[in-house]
């Protein structure tokens, strides 16, 4: 009994740790995807960032084109994407450091789904998903006010 108490104590602090390391976040959004969100040290999930502009549309970034920014590793499906980026990073950068718009406009740092993008006024926004895309596109600008406010302040939390 002692002993599988002792497993039981060792599994929570386990879980304690790893929830701290995750609401400790990042101000680039290097979550994967999944229930249990872990960091993976590469932005938008590995997809090029200039591609949304230059392609309008996800495209997959190669290891051979990276780029160590702001906290995180970003992969270009280009030597010419990498090399737009590196000249203007914030032009090219997802706002809120990638993580999905809406949920920061309500408070949240989540993950993104790399396909659900919009480009509004020369800026890149990521959503979580095909729902919270359509819910945020409604009225995006009151959102992007919103999250404007409460960015900083959540990656504090």
């Amino acid at each position: 009994m002692k002993k599988l108490l002792t497993h039981i104590i060792l599994a929570v602090a386990a879980l304690l740790i790893s929830a701290t390391s995750i609401c400790a976040a990042p101000a680039i959004n290097t979550l994967s995807s999944g229930l249990f969100e872990r960091q993976t040290g590469t932005a938008i999930r590995g997809y090029d960032p200039v591609a949304y502009f230059v392609s309008n549309k996800p495209v997959k970034g190669k290891e051979d084109f990276s780029f160590d920014w702001n906290g995180a590793k970003w992969l270009f499906s280009s030597q010419d994407n990498l090399n737009l980026f590196k000249a203007n990073p914030e032009k090219y950068a997802p706002q809120y450091g990638g993580y999905c718009a809406y949920g920061v406009a309500v408070d949240n740092l989540v993950s993104i789904e790399p396909d659900k993008f919009t480009i509004i006024g020369g800026k890149l926004y990521l959503n979580y998903d095909a729902d919270v895309q359509s819910t945020w596109r409604k009225t995006s600008e009151k959102y992007i006010s919103d999250a404007d406010k409460k960015f900083n302040v959540l990656l504090k939390k």
